[in-house]
């Protein structure tokens, strides 16, 4: 049921809430008012490829555009890409992505789709898999698909052309890509494609690729690509640069708190529901210094926290932040490593497998990593020694960084 009671360009006002670019932005419009006219929704299409196991920010940007036009009455359509992810989508890179296996990609697939339902309404939601036409081609199917595109044409994209010209590797799979993508429009009729800013080129070739099969061209929807915690390069897990949608409150609300002042606009308008008058009045308090950069951050972080969990989470996570941030205390609440005799030698345990059995490091080498940088402490003091075997003192408490803490507990 297409949302009463606004008009159509207050509609498409509000769909241009963080997007870089809608091209063209008249049809959009013209699409909406035929949309109006005969009483039927948009088929909005977005495209996930479950290359990893988890989401972040960056990833749900678009997400949550789906989810914009899903509350105006639109059709969304989620499409996982459990064919598109073992080519791997090619756009900003200067390598080739390793290829992943059918049978990882469906694994993944699954955390996908439970991450992704608890921001899209699922009764709404039509997810396809693009395996459900991609499997089914003969070679005669691909050569057709692939006879849509001129090698001029691919190498018009930046990244293939600095790729070529640079004599970079430029595996031939890579460029079936753009076609792929296009095609799952062609395959479910999108009207209206989401993605980032990086997606225009196969967005645009999706547009192509309809009107040569007598369909009406899709409208692109591209939103800025995400910035992360260092301020500098997009959200990414490889760069742990990254906040994870399941992270936990503390450790999420955290992580926005240490935002570079400069992001904290950028992350308002994407990821949060604050209208846009607030938001203008928040940049303006800022730029007069009638409101403090931390205060904004803070209201930032519990939006952002309560969009991903819930308002009780976000409140318990700012007092927890606080406690140790502002008062240098220790979290009233936090994990409880057991150690037995079995894991000690005469009473000792090496630091860096400490840290793995506790959960703050994920291997030994980080470990040694994090203890070189000065960045573990041991109730309180730091420890800069990845040598040392720690004599086990049941109680002490374990920290890393400024928001990750463990207490020992020896039996």
């Amino acid at each position: 049921m297409l949302k009463q009671g606004i008009t159509v360009e207050e509609e498409l006002t509000m769909l241009k809430r963080g997007t870089e670019e809608i091209f063209p932005e008249d049809e959009l419009l013209e699409k909406l008012k035929k949309s109006r006219k005969t009483g039927k929704p948009l088929k909005v299409k977005l495209g996930v490829d479950p290359t990893g196991a988890d989401l972040h920010l960056g990833h749900v940007i678009p997400v949550l555009k789906l989810r914009q036009f899903q509350e105006l009455g639109h059709q969304a359509i989620l499409i996982i890409g459990d064919y598109t992810a073992t080519v791997g989508d090619p756009s900003g890179r200067d390598k080739t992505r390793p290829q992943l296996k059918h049978e990882q990609v469906l694994e993944n697939c699954r955390t996908y789709e439970e991450q992704i339902a608890g921001i899209l309404d699922p009764n709404l939601t039509q997810v396809v898999y693009n395996g459900q036409w991609f499997s089914k081609m003969t070679f005669r199917d691909v050569i057709g698909l692939m006879s849509q595109m001129t090698l001029a044409r691919m190498l018009e994209r930046e990244d293939f052309s600095n790729r070529f010209h640079n004599q970079m590797p430029l595996s031939l799979h890579e460029m079936i890509y753009p076609l792929m993508q296009g095609y799952d429009s062609v395959a479910i009729e999108a009207d209206v494609e989401l993605g980032g800013i990086d997606q225009k080129f196969n967005i645009v070739v999706g547009r192509d690729m309809q009107r040569s099969e007598s369909l009406e061209p899709q409208v692109g929807v591209c939103n800025p690509l995400l910035i992360g915690l260092d301020g500098t390069e997009k959200m990414s897990k490889s760069l742990n640069n990254y906040i994870g949608i399941k992270e936990p409150a503390v450790e999420m609300y955290g992580k926005i708190m240490s935002l570079p002042d400069e992001l904290m606009m950028m992350y308002f308008e994407l990821v949060t529901t604050v209208p846009l008058d607030k938001l203008k009045q928040i940049e303006r308090d800022l730029a007069d210094e009638q409101l403090h950069p931390r205060e904004a951050k803070a209201y930032l972080a519990r939006e952002i926290v309560e969009r991903f969990h819930d308002a009780e989470a976000a409140m318990a996570a700012e007092s927890a932040f606080n406690r140790v941030f502002q008062q240098n205390l220790m979290p009233e609440d936090m994990p409880q490593v057991e150690l037995v005799a079995a894991d000690l030698d005469n009473g000792k345990i090496w630091l860096p497998r400490l840290l793995v059995q506790a959960g703050l490091a994920q291997s030994n080498g980080e470990g040694r990593r994090l203890i070189q940088q000065g960045g573990v402490r041991i109730d309180g003091e730091v420890i800069d020694d990845p040598g040392l075997d720690w004599t086990v003192e049941s109680g002490a408490v374990v920290q890393i960084g400024r928001r990750r803490f463990a207490r020992i507990i020896y039996k």
